[in-house]
């Protein structure tokens, strides 16, 4: 006994240790490859300046060697991934701040768009779900495919544009810049459609098992086999669906925030990618790619718990 729990331990760990080096060369992938990526845009901020008419053509040399813009682009990467790697994001080459306090000021806006997305999406995806598992053949189920639907069909930038139409100009209801609640709930109503339609599925083949039929036979209501013994055993689908949530929530972010004029980070993103900000750009999109990872991360590790046959 005592060797099988040692045995088990020792799987767990293993599993662990590889899923975290797994995540740590994946941010190096994805370090890499933004770097290269975005020197591949013509032009730097050197020539934005010179282009406005701020510097001649020997300010312009000067310059970009302060910044070090003129030296080979692997030196380049081999001082920036230095400083990375111990937490140094560097200086903004268009405004001259440190990188990392201009994501620390953009950082909480983008985190309460995506949770209270994912709060509004979780709510109305296990609430449905739920309601047509209790009661089959009603308007809950047409309301899951509804629902699946609009996710597939109709991209967050166009109901975007589509509310601010509605609801700020012809409507008045609400003011367009700064405002958190519409976009929030543009991006749950799409997290929804992401999870609502397979758990449904696994809900109503969870509902043929033989411990929900023991327990419809101790007379217990639908109500509550639902909650108390089929929800429990299906979340696994919503947690299995989590990377491709996240990544839709950052994904979605990115036009919510511009659209709505939210200081957050994909505005920070956009901002500097049009004045050439390599290091910013490098900082965000290295920011954003971490909590993508470390959500998948976390969700393998909790699958890894709830469901015993991937422990297996």
């Amino acid at each position: 006994m005592k060797t099988m729990v040692i045995k088990r331990a020792a799987v767990t760990l293993y599993g662990l240790l590889l899923a975290t080096v797994r995540a740590l060369g994946l941010m190096i992938c994805i370090a890499v490859a933004v770097f290269f990526l975005i020197r591949a845009i013509p032009g730097d901020v050197v020539d934005l300046k010179a282009y406005q008419g701020a510097l001649d053509a020997h300010e312009q040399a000067e310059l970009r060697q302060e910044l070090g813009l003129d030296q080979p682009v692997t030196v380049q990467f081999y001082k920036w991934f230095k400083k990375m790697a111990v937490g140094d994001l560097g200086i903004s080459l268009r405004y001259v701040r440190p990188v990392k306090d201009m994501i620390l000021h953009a950082v909480p806006i983008t985190l309460k768009l995506a949770s209270f997305s994912l709060a509004i999406g979780l709510a109305i995806g296990i609430g449905v779900a739920t309601a047509a598992a209790v009661r089959p053949g009603s308007i809950f189920e047409w309301l899951v495919n509804g629902i699946n639907i609009w996710s597939i069909a109709f991209p967050t930038f166009s109901v975007g544009v589509a509310a601010i139409l509605v609801f700020v100009i012809w409507l008045g209801w609400t003011n367009h810049m700064g405002n958190i609640w519409l976009p929030s709930l543009i991006l749950g109503i799409d997290v929804a459609g992401q999870i609502v339609k397979p758990l449904h599925e696994d809900l109503k083949e969870c509902m043929e098992s033989s411990f929900i039929r023991t327990a419809r036979a101790k007379g217990l209501t639908p109500l509550r086999i639902v909650f108390f013994h089929a929800l429990p055993n299906s979340l696994t689908v919503a947690l299995a669906l989590g990377g491709i949530i996240l990544a839709g929530l950052v994904n979605g972010s990115i036009t919510m925030e511009v659209l709505f004029g939210l200081p957050g980070m994909s505005s920070l993103a956009l901002s500097s990618i049009q004045g050439r900000d390599y290091t910013v750009v490098q900082a965000v999109i290295l920011y954003l790619a971490l909590s993508v990872v470390v959500a998948n991360f976390i969700t393998d590790i909790l699958q890894r718990i709830l469901d015993p046959r991937l422990k297996r």
